[in-house]
């Protein structure tokens, strides 16, 4: 191989694998931001629920650790919509898209 061959395919070669290089940090970067907008979504339900997800005892803050993901979108959809009327989860509720409910549902409910 002479030496011009050698350095266009060792620049090929550089070129690809740092691109490669960025494309994983990227993805990395991409899915740390996702796991970090996803738990703070539902991290805003542990002011009222706990970081459990037991509620609060003597203060009517139901427990939602049991609910499946299913069980806690069709109660959030409920509050939404003015099916089940609380005193601050229906207005916690309008203030979030479909899709953020969901992410909610399925960040908190129980894997079966």
């Amino acid at each position: 191989m002479n030496f011009k061959k050698y350095m266009s395919f060792r620049a090929i070669a550089i070129t690809f694998f740092s691109c490669l290089c960025f494309n994983v940090s990227v993805t990395a970067q991409t899915r740390s931001a996702q796991d970090l907008y996803q738990r703070s979504l539902a991290a805003t339900c542990a002011n009222c629920h706990g970081t459990d997800g037991k509620g609060q005892e003597n203060a009517s803050m139901p427990k939602i650790d049991q609910l499946t993901s299913e069980q806690l979108l069709t109660q959030l959809k409920a509050f939404k919509s003015g099916a089940r009327t609380g005193t601050i989860m229906p207005q916690l509720a309008k203030g979030y898209t479909d899709e953020q409910m969901q992410t909610i549902a399925d960040y908190l409910g129980k894997k079966q």
